[in-house]
């Protein structure tokens, strides 16, 4: 596992833009796992202004909220169109989403796997980690699920996903489907984003600790190719 640490938020979100870039200039039919989420949003902006060409690229976004349909502006699908999507030269047909609004969740699950699977798998995954751990959709808990599921939202999660709903947490869904752990850990290189000293302690446990469901983000540990980039915030306790 490589640590960067940069010396503001908008340097990591830089950094990560350049690796993303990097990869599509070398790989043009990169298959790329993508996040939302505030950290998100500075890259994709650097990344917008790098101008890569993501016309034969495929990307799977790692999560959706449970009941949201893709027309509905508070989901991730429109979070990507409205910073990602609607800016590069990416076709429709490439981008993959979990469908939070379909009527079997499970066959929903199993499809997206599928068209992961079909696509020759992630090649370069980016992640976000929350306050406590969590990454995707996978909160912590006594164990966690391998494959992409129906996760249960922690209110720490709610709480963090709320700003699109009216700031209030009543309003965000109670569940969401997002990628497992197993099929995080497939993908052949991982970046993670992190920045803000809300960002520390998750960061210094995930390096610090030991590998347990408890903190969903220490399985990183396990994989061979690994990239944090942080801010001196997210960084300060390590």
């Amino acid at each position: 596992m490589t640590v960067r640490i940069l010396r503001n938020p908008e340097a990591a979100a830089d950094a990560v833009a350049r690796i993303i870039a990097g990869r599509l200039e070398r790989h043009p039919a990169s298959v790329l796992g993508l996040p939302t989420g505030r950290t998100a949003i500075p890259v994709y902006d650097a990344l917008v202004r790098r101008r890569p060409d993501f016309s034969h690229a495929h990307t799977f976004n790692v999560d959706e909220f449970v009941g949201l349909s893709s027309r509905d502006p508070r989901s991730f699908r429109a979070f990507m169109n409205d910073h990602l999507f609607r800016r590069v030269n990416i076709s429709r047909g490439h981008v993959h989403f979990l469908n939070g609004a379909a009527n079997d969740l499970d066959a929903e699950c199993a499809r997206f796997e599928r068209a992961i699977a079909a696509a020759g798998g992630i090649d370069l995954l980016i992640l976000g980690i929350g306050v406590n751990g969590h990454i995707g959709f996978n909160e912590p808990g006594a164990s966690l699920f391998a494959r992409t599921h129906r996760a249960r939202l922690t209110l720490a999660t709610r709480r963090a996903n709320a700003a699109p709903f009216g700031g209030r947490v009543t309003r965000v869904p109670r569940e969401a489907l997002s990628m497992g752990m197993a099929t995080i850990l497939a993908a052949r290189a991982i970046v993670l984003a992190a920045t803000g000293r809300s960002k520390a302690r998750a960061i210094e446990r995930m390096l610090a600790g030991r590998v347990t469901p408890a903190l969903p983000a220490s399985f990183l540990q396990l994989h061979q190719e690994v990239q944090l980039v942080l801010d001196q915030a997210a960084a300060e306790r390590l």
